[in-house]
Formats: structure tokens, C-alpha cells, sequence
């Protein structure tokens, strides 16, 4: 600012100031003919605010705090050392080694932040799968200050979800897990985190939406809040007014990297049963049907004689899995599993996954337009089952990129409709807040090329995405028939 425009602006403050000494005067001789007897004008006052209906969340914080944690994890990571920009051998890259040293790439402890909750006395805390994923060490901090090690007592990453176990020598404050399903649209919620290492930090919104899929793995069920979470909120507890905890934290839609009001939490009631699974086997026990379904269409349920367009239509059965033993067939449209209606394949999916493998279920079906009842006995779903043959692309402790890779077979490219000749890697899953879901990399993308090689199969395609994982990505992906490149970020921070 200049000096003039600094004179302008004092000159102005001071007519300012004098004006309201002129008006004040003038105020309080009006007041000193009104009101003769007083010496001083009256204080001014505002209306009270009506708060009668505006929820206060000071006591409800006060008894949750305690059980919500800050977790700690150290990850090895590559370090590329310092790297000569000359054609090796040549003499510039003599001198650039003379003068910083022949380093060669190594590997670094890299630091990262998270959040969980306590969920039993014992010492049981719950967090997401991609906060502990990969990590060398996990230590928790409590709410007192207390920092303790933890142990991963299982993952789930189909639903992002982890265990972990601290001994504090007492029991422990802890959260129950409520009802999500009672959650509705509307509904006051509460976050509390330790977004960007400000642990303890408070916030509160409204639950926006329910039932949201944004692809970040089979299971997507989201709750949509607009409370303001941010990096480092990641496993923390969402809380109704009652102070149960009703979701876990888990990711953001943000083109800016901070909250535009647009989180995502997985409901409490998945995250009942995962844990429960979790505490007593170390992994999710969870059935398997062996059919790939696809969306009914309004076309499709004029076509096939469907009352409306609900159900999954069964594309391709795996043969010898339960659904070919039940005699499901290419064609047949589930509407119902044990009575509970099959509203699309992602319902179906979710509701196979929460029955036990070994129990016989009853399939409500439409084949040609008549309604069938089958009887089918779940198997187990394993890593190696069909359609869940996966690759990762984040093994060897490098950084990940985020996502899972399964094979191109002949179901997965009727599934996909490519041509018979299609070789790559099928994106299976990514994983929120990743490199990938930056990127904008969704499940049933096919990548085929890694910069500048050609992959056909998720071992290649893992194998060249960990030789590249430390900077800039290009990927070559097919997406719904049209081939596009994509640049993955470098990761920040």
C-alpha cells in the first residue's frame, strides 16, 4: 500500500470517527432531553436468539472424545537417492557423482496420520484398511496422551475396514456401534478426527444421502455427509445425537484435495459385522453364490417380462459353484434371497457376502417371465474364487497407487464386451483417497499399457506400476469400448 493511499485511507477512518462523534453527541442531547434524569444514554441491547431447537453438541463431545484415537503409522518406502540427470558415463555424470556421492536408491521410514475408535475395553480399535495398509508400525494415541503400539488384528479391504489391538493395562473408554439403517436424510451428525495431525478436531453436518456407490469397492454403501472431513479424518467415528457411532470415515469427493461438504462414511452396520469377523477369525467369512450379474434395465425387463426393473440378471454361472449346482442359468433375473428383495447386483452382492458360507438360501427368480424358487447352498468366498482372482499392484512396500487387478478371462470379457483377442488388467477395486481414484481410474477399466510398455495380464501390469510407482503415472486404459490414457499423480506429501 502507498503512502498516499495509506493518508487517504487514516483521513478516511478519521471522518469516519469524527462523524460518529457528531452523531453520539447528537444521540445523547436527544437522550438528555428524554431522559433527564440519567446522565449516560441507556446500553444498547439485541433481541435474544431463540436457540430453542438448535442442537448443541459440547456434552455429546465430552462423552465420546475419550474413546476417539489418533493412529500413527511408519511405511518403508523407496527412496531414489540422489540420482545423476546425465547419460551415465559421460563426464557430467563423473562430476555430478565426485561431487554428491555414488548414492543408490535405498529405502525411508515415511510417516502417515489416521484416525480410529476405541470399540471394547480390552483394547480393540476400529480404523480403515488404507490407514494401517502396508504399514511396518502402527501406534495409537490415545485421548489422555498415552501413545501405545498396536497390532493389526485382520483387514477387510473389500470394505476398508480394520482391527487393531492396543494394551493400556485398564479398560478403556469405548463407543457402541448403532443403528445406520435408522439414519436418515436430514439427520444431525457429529465427526470427530485428526485431520492433518489436529487431533481431537470437531465437526458437524447433516447425513446428505444414503446407499451411495463411488466405486471404491464391491460393497459401496456409503452414508453422504456434508460434516467437513478432511486428510487424516480417515477412520474416525460419525456420530448421532444419541453418541453411537453410526459410520467410519472414509473418503472425500474433492477436486481441491480439502472438503467441499461431499464425505463418505461406511454405515455402522457393515461395520458390525466386519468387526465381528474380524475379532474372531482374523478375516471376513463371507458367502459365495458364483454368478456374474448386470443391472435390469427398463429395456430388459420390457424384453424378458419383468414387472419392473429390479433384480440382477444372471450373465454368466460359474460351473461347479453354487449357482450352477441350483441350476441358475445365463438369463434368470434373482429377485429375492431368503426373502429379502434383490433391488440390483451391488444388493445382491452385499446380501450373498453377509450370509454364512455353508447355508442353504432360497433364490426368488424370474425365468422366462414365470416366477421359480431355487435352493442353493453357499460356498465360501476366497481371493482365488472366480471373478475375485486378484492381483495388487501395492505389494513390496513401495508406494501404492491403489488399485486391485484380476485377469481378462472369457467371462470377464463378455462381462466387459471385449473382443475375444483382449489381453490386460482389469481394475477390480480402488481404493479411496488413492492415486488412482484421483486419476479418476473406476473398477472395469482395462489397463493395457504402463507408460510406455504393453501389459496383458495383472502380474505384468502390478510388476510395472511398482517400477514406476514413485512419481507421475501414464496409464493406457480401455473404458466402455474406447481406449484413453490416464496420468496418475505423484503422490503429495
Amino acid at each position: 500500500m502507498t503512502n498516499a493511499s495509506s493518508r487517504r485511507r487514516r483521513a478516511g477512518f478519521a471522518a469516519l470517527l469524527m462523524a460518529g462523534s457528531t452523531l453520539g453527541g447528537l444521540a445523547f442531547w436527544q437522550g438528555d432531553r428524554a431522559f433527564a434524569q440519567s446522565a449516560t444514554p441507556p446500553a444498547i441491547t439485541a433481541p435474544a436468539v431463540n436457540q430453542a431447537g438448535l442442537p448443541g453438541f459440547a456434552d455429546l463431545v465430552a462423552r465420546v472424545r475419550p474413546a476417539v484415537v489418533t493412529i500413527t503409522t511408519v511405511q518403508r518406502v523407496a527412496d531414489q537417492g540422489e540420482q545423476s540427470p546425465f547419460p551415465r558415463g559421460s563426464q557430467q555424470d563423473r562430476n555430478f557423482r565426485r561431487q554428491f556421492g555414488d548414492n543408490q536408491p535405498g529405502r525411508r521410514a515415511a510417516q502417515a496420520l489416521g484416525s480410529g475408535f476405541v470399540v471394547d475395553a480390552a483394547g480393540y480399535v476400529v480404523t480403515n484398511n488404507h490407514v494401517v495398509q502396508d504399514a511396518a508400525e502402527v501406534r495409537v494415541t490415545l485421548d489422555d496422551g498415552r501413545e501405545l503400539p498396536a497390532r493389526v488384528v485382520g483387514r477387510d479391504p473389500r470394505t476398508d475396514l480394520a482391527l487393531l489391538k492396543v494394551e493400556a493395562g485398564a479398560p478403556l473408554a469405548f463407543l457402541n456401534l448403532g443403528d445406520s439403517d435408522r439414519a436418515r436424510p436430514g439427520d444431525w451428525v457429529v465427526a470427530v478426527g485428526n485431520p492433518f495431525g489436529l487431533g481431537g478436531t470437531v465437526t458437524a453436518g447433516v447425513v446428505s444421502a444414503r446407499g451411495r456407490n463411488i466405486g471404491a469397492g464391491p460393497y459401496d454403501d456409503f452414508l453422504q455427509i456434508d460434516a467437513p472431513i478432511n486428510q487424516g479424518n480417515s477412520g474416525g467415528p460419525l456420530f448421532g445425537l444419541d453418541g453411537s457411532v453410526i459410520g467410519v470415515n472414509t473418503a472425500i469427493f474433492s477436486p481441491s484435495g480439502g472438503s467441499v461438504g461431499i464425505g463418505f462414511a461406511i454405515p455402522s452396520n457393515m461395520v458390525r459385522m466386519v468387526v465381528a469377523d474380524l475379532k474372531e477369525h482374523g478375516r471376513v467369512e463371507r458367502g459365495f453364490l458364483g454368478a456374474m450379474t448386470q443391472q435390469v434395465t427398463p429395456q430388459l425387463a420390457e424384453a424378458m417380462r419383468i414387472p419392473t426393473a429390479k433384480g440382477a440378471l444372471v450373465a454368466e454361472v460359474t460351473p461347479d459353484s453354487p449357482a450352477a449346482r441350483a441350476g441358475l442359468r445365463p438369463g434368470d433375473v434373482i429377485t429375492a434371497l431368503d426373502g429379502h428383495q434383490v433391488n440390483d447386483q451391488r444388493d445382491l452382492a452385499r446380501t450373498v457376502a453377509g450370509v454364512r458360507p455353508g447355508t442353504a438360501v432360497t433364490l426368488g427368480v424370474v425365468r422366462d417371465g414365470q416366477n421359480q424358487e431355487l435352493r442353493a447352498t453357499l460356498a465360501a468366498l476366497t481371493d482365488k474364487a472366480p471373478g475375485s482372482d486378484q492381483a495388487s499392484a501395492e505389494q513390496g512396500g513401495r508406494e501404492p497407487v491403489g488399485v486391485a487387478l484380476a485377469p481378462i478371462d472369457d467371462a470377464m470379457r463378455q462381462q466387459l464386451n471385449l473382443p475375444r483377442t483382449a489381453n490386460g488388467a482389469v481394475v477390480a477395486e480402488v481404493r479411496p483417497d488413492s492415486r488412482a481414484a484421483a486419476a479418476g481410474i473406476r473398477p472395469g477399466d482395462v489397463i493395457t499399457r504402463v507408460g510406455n510398455q504393453d501389459v496383458a495380464n495383472p502380474e505384468q501390469a502390478a510388476r510395472a506400476i511398482r517400477e514406476r510407482s514413485t512419481g507421475p503415472l501414464a496409464l493406457q486404459i480401455v473404458r466402455e469400448g474406447r481406449s484413453l490414457f490416464v496420468a496418475v499423480p505423484t503422490k503429495q506429501g
